[in-house]
């Protein structure tokens, strides 16, 4: 057991629709080819919203060669930016019709990033999130788990019950420094987790709010 272990347990599944996706590599990534024979077997993503407001996102490797990735080392928990540069986990979410989207970065180290964007790429600079996500992780000889609680006052402003386009992706560095690009649906020929066209899954939010 790697000494990367979670504190608590991961979030129980509540009775509310749960989705989990296999994220494929970019083309231009490390055997994309032949995946899941690589030293990532299989990438699999779950997400689903909590009663109370807001939403987990669950990033697993299975059947994986963790040993031999980059995995960032236990940090303090809190923000940081370019943590893409590096093994990160990803997730995109917008109002469905609206250009304007967040992107949310959780890296194995503890540490995370929330950006708000008007349009493709057109970032927000003056931003501020609202409040703190949760990052969880956990590594075995064969795997990994990342898990991300994001509070109501994370997701992009919308009316209870509303659902949102979501993207789930991934940045996973090998130890020779080379990263491999994992999403559920690549749509250009250079990797871009941006491209709202790949923002192809729904998140019905909670009906009604905490107080």
């Amino acid at each position: 057991m790697s000494a990367h272990t979670v504190t608590q347990p991961l979030t129980e599944r509540p009775r509310v629709p749960v989705i989990t996706v296999g994220l494929r590599p970019h083309p231009t990534s490390p055997d994309a080819e032949a995946p899941w024979q690589g030293l990532v077997g299989r990438l699999l993503a779950t997400m689903f919203a909590l009663p109370e407001g807001g939403a987990v996102f669950e990033f697993r490797l299975e059947e994986s060669r963790p040993a031999q990735l980059a995995i960032p080392a236990p940090a303090t928990p809190g923000p940081a930016d370019e943590l893409w540069k590096h093994t990160c986990f990803e997730v995109f979410l917008g109002a469905p019709g609206e250009a304007g989207y967040r992107e949310y970065n959780f890296s194995p180290s503890g540490q995370w990033a929330v950006y708000g964007f008007r349009a493709w790429r057109e970032r927000i600079e003056d931003y501020v999130p609202a409040a703190t996500p949760e990052v969880l992780f956990s590594q075995t000889d064969d795997g990994l788990v990342l898990e991300a609680r994001v509070p109501a006052e994370l997701l992009p402003a919308v009316p209870a019950g509303s659902d949102l386009q979501v993207s789930l992706a991934a940045v996973v560095e090998r130890k020779d420094g080379t990263l491999e690009y994992w999403a559920l649906r690549h749509a250009a020929a250079q990797p871009d987790f941006h491209a709202r066209d790949t923002f192809v899954l729904t998140l019905a939010t909670a009906t009604h709010k905490a107080d």
